[in-house]
């Protein structure tokens, strides 16, 4: 009544063996045998350092300078990932596309002063007065495009907190310097090729 089956665990043990043996001829399971510990450590195993440095170096250089041309053609297009801090955002972006579809005297201040400047040179033949007319005159301009740029900002802050809400820090001088720039030169892009498209 209470004696063990003492054939039990000699059948479990029958049993175990002629699992493994099945297993090692490949007949189930993955259908291939199972590697030695040492095979798969050794297929494991990485090199710590490349065989050739300068070669992984120069892959290292050409991959980072492919990522860096990637990124700088995405901020120049505008696309957000790639923008910094102070160009990230939808009121920046507003912004952007506000002062690239209006005529802006300050983007033509640099070349009308650098112009300024080497016509000085040539008046200075005729004598002091000629000079100080110049310079009087680059003044008049540079007091022309500063309340150009003023009346920009007044305008666009209008159109910003009828939009937004709110005026994000930064705005005004964000916006006046871009308007300084010259067209061509801004970065980001801007979004149309002529002036007139206004944003919604």
């Amino acid at each position: 009544m209470f004696s063990r089956n003492k054939s039990a665990p000699s059948a479990a043990a029958d049993a175990v063996a002629q699992a493994a043996e099945i297993e090692q001829s490949g007949a189930i399971g993955k259908g291939r045998p199972t590697p030695k510990r040492s095979q798969a450590e050794a297929a494991n195993k990485r090199p710590l350092v490349p065989a050739d440095r300068r070669a992984a170096a120069r892959d290292a250089r050409a991959k980072q300078k492919e990522n860096r041309a990637k990124a700088y053609a995405g901020m120049q297009r505008g696309e957000e990932r790639f923008l910094p801090a102070r160009d990230r955002g939808a009121q920046r972006r507003y912004i952007r596309d506000y002062v690239d579809a209006r005529w802006n005297l300050g983007e033509f201040f640099l070349p009308v002063a650098f112009g300024f400047i080497l016509a000085n040179f040539v008046v200075l033949q005729f004598g002091e007065v000629a000079a100080f007319i110049v310079l009087v005159a680059l003044y008049v301009i540079v007091l022309v495009a500063i309340a150009d740029a003023v009346i920009l900002w007044f305008r666009l802050k209008r159109k910003l907190i009828e939009k937004f809400g709110t005026l994000e820090k930064g705005t005004a001088m964000y916006a006046v310097m871009r308007a300084f720039q010259l067209r061509r030169s801004r970065i980001p892009r801007p979004t149309h090729k002529s002036h007139g498209v206004w944003p919604e």
